[in-house]
């Protein structure tokens, strides 16, 4: 008999979640989240980083004055109290660098909200929290009435985490995205219209 689907509560980031996020980021298992602080794809280059402060700090900085500012940049998951996932997405323009990206760059003028990537707490892999997080993407595109457009990874087997952050492919197919362009053999890009 399958276990019962776990079921996490989301809500958008806002500076009194600033806290939720940052316990989750510094989670073993989330090296990298914690040093991207989901700024990676808002920039077209790299960040002028002052002697004496690290890239990672920065960027915590840079994203935490985002969201004190009212900017929305995303969702966390909840198992109780506790952060367990994050999923980052906003309009695309938000993000400077997809532009560059010979994947992820513009498939046409549609506005789009653009899905980034995912953070999943090292203990809650495997248990839904990034389907309940696309979930409730979905609910707030349909709110805004906005297209949602995401760059899976499509291809079998094991995902690097390298690859992780944007989730495979069944997890969109599933959500019922559809597929619009593919410009690298396992790097589809996919969209959900709004409702």
């Amino acid at each position: 008999m399958a276990a019962p689907a776990l079921h996490f509560l989301t809500a958008p980031l806002c500076p009194e979640r600033w806290s939720d996020l940052e316990d989750l980021f510094k989670a073993r298992g989330c090296a990298q989240a914690r040093t991207c602080w989901c700024m990676y794809y808002r920039r077209s280059g790299e960040p002028l980083v002052p002697r004496g402060r690290r890239k990672a700090d920065v960027n915590h900085d840079e994203f935490q004055a985002l969201v004190d500012a009212g900017v929305f940049t995303g969702l966390l998951a909840y198992e109780g109290k506790q952060a367990v996932g994050w999923l980052s997405f906003g309009p695309r323009e938000d993000y400077a660098k997809l532009a560059r990206s010979p994947v992820m760059k513009p498939v046409d003028e549609l506005p789009v909200w653009s899905v980034i990537c995912f953070v999943v707490r090292p203990t809650h892999r495997g248990q839904g929290v990034a389907r309940e997080l696309l979930s409730a993407a979905k609910q707030e595109a349909r709110k805004r009435g906005v297209t949602l457009e995401a760059y899976p990874v499509d291809k079998t087997g094991r995902l690097d985490d390298d690859t992780l952050w944007f989730g495979p492919a069944s997890l969109y197919a599933e959500a019922g995205f559809t597929e619009v362009a593919r410009r690298k053999p396992e790097r589809p890009v996919v969209r959900l219209q709004p409702l």
